[in-house]
């Protein structure tokens, strides 16, 4: 970092880029550290080639992070980089597909090289708290920082300022006609006075870099079974569907306090999903396996979500007690016009019928990726074909539609 430091101030760059490969932590576990050594030298060869910032220093900042200074085009420069990182890696026999992500800044008078790495550090932190964008330019009197986004995470759940959504899960018919509503997932939302709505998945990286994942976790839960076991009666059939992390799982007494919090809220363990996410890393499948068994035995029933977006879907499949399995959006989002992407899906679905497991298909936004679905037996689907994400009202008026 002091070499980076010096040749930045020595250049006096108009530019710095702090970039940082998403879903590396993955690549590393599934594969091994070697693998993921040789994953970040290729990375960086590539975004040496890639940059088009003259002079150009491209070097390691640490973990799966990089540093880009220079003069130039920034913005041509991200482009052509995300470009690079976007093409799949061999990984031994195998592929990995990383992405990045993108924090920029450009010098301001006064900035010396700390300053400037400071800047794109912020920068960096609130494209990776932001809900799907890949670069953040920061401005001039520059964004939030890790610790006031802590101080902020922490007021929001004091203040009861973080609300629960609901998606709606749909059963599929014989007939469109014949679609009925069974359950819903919780998804949190998050409205940051400067960064604007979070969505869960960068909500729970806000929370991780602020060292809240597990606080943040409980919360959600809590106030999701809260706000379920007070539906009106229109909604009183509808499964719940809660969404964990692997830290969750591999807490000591999880299952219990999961319980009793459940037990708490008046909501009825049966028809209560604990979604697991697939691309999360459970370190201890044995113990894993063990908390989700006492979770079941109450009535509780496990899902993987997010299947086939991550790296550890067959192992999860042979150790963890599951009911159900929901394919990943970036399955089904070509499955009305690509028969590899229909034989995929059809492969799935056949696989969780042979073990016993009910199918929920994300991300369904057409009546075609729909049709297909219903043709290869899908139970379920989860999308903007029905809806969004909904507050309880829109829910009400959702479900009284006839």
């Amino acid at each position: 970092m002091n070499a980076a430091l010096a040749w930045i101030d020595a250049n006096a760059t108009d530019h710095a880029i702090l970039v940082a490969l998403s879903r590396f932590d993955i690549v590393n576990a599934a594969y091994g550290r070697s693998a993921g050594d040789a994953l970040l030298a290729a990375a960086e060869r590539r975004i040496r080639a890639a940059s088009t910032l003259s002079p150009t220093l491209v070097t390691r900042a640490g973990g799966a992070s990089f540093i880009v200074a220079g003069d130039g085009d920034a913005a041509s420069a991200t482009a052509r980089i995300g470009e690079a990182l976007a093409r799949p890696f061999p990984v031994g026999d195998a592929v990995a597909v990383v992405g990045a992500r993108f924090g920029v800044a450009r010098r301001e008078a006064g900035d010396d090289a700390a300053a400037l790495l400071a800047r794109a550090a912020e920068a960096l932190v609130a494209v990776q708290a932001s809900d799907g964008a890949t670069v953040r330019v920061a401005d001039p009197d520059g964004v939030a920082p890790v610790a006031a986004l802590a101080v902020d995470l922490h007021r929001a759940m004091e203040r009861d300022e973080i609300a629960i959504l609901f998606q709606p899960q749909v059963r599929i018919g014989a007939h469109e006609s014949d679609d009925r509503v069974t359950g819903v997932e919780a998804l949190a939302r998050w409205d940051h006075p400067t960064l604007g709505a979070l969505g869960a998945g960068p909500l729970f990286a806000a929370a991780d870099r602020a060292d809240l994942g597990l606080a943040l976790s409980d919360h959600i839960q809590r106030i999701a079974l809260a706000a379920a076991a007070a539906w009106s009666r229109s909604l009183a059939g509808l499964d719940l569907s809660l969404n964990v992390t692997a830290g969750d799982v591999a807490r000591a007494g999880f299952a219990e306090a999961l319980l009793q919090r459940v037990a708490s809220s008046g909501f009825e363990y049966d028809r209560l999903v604990v979604e697991i996410t697939e691309t999360a890393l459970i370190d201890d499948l044995p113990a894993a396996a063990e908390a989700l068994a006492t979770l079941r035995a109450a009535g509780v029933r496990i899902a993987i979500d997010d299947f086939g977006a991550g790296y550890s879907s067959f192992a999860y499949l042979k150790v963890l007690p599951l009911d159900r399995l929901k394919i990943d959006k970036s399955l089904t989002c070509d499955i009305a016009d690509s028969r590899r992407g229909r034989a995929v899906v059809r492969g799935v679905i056949a696989m969780a019928d042979a073990l016993g497991l009910a199918v929920i298909a994300e991300g369904v936004e057409t009546r075609a990726q729909r049709d297909v679905l219903a043709a290869e037996r899908c139970g379920h689907y989860q999308g903007f074909l029905c809806a969004g994400a909904l507050d309880v009202t829109a829910l009400e008026r959702l479900m009284e539609t006839p």
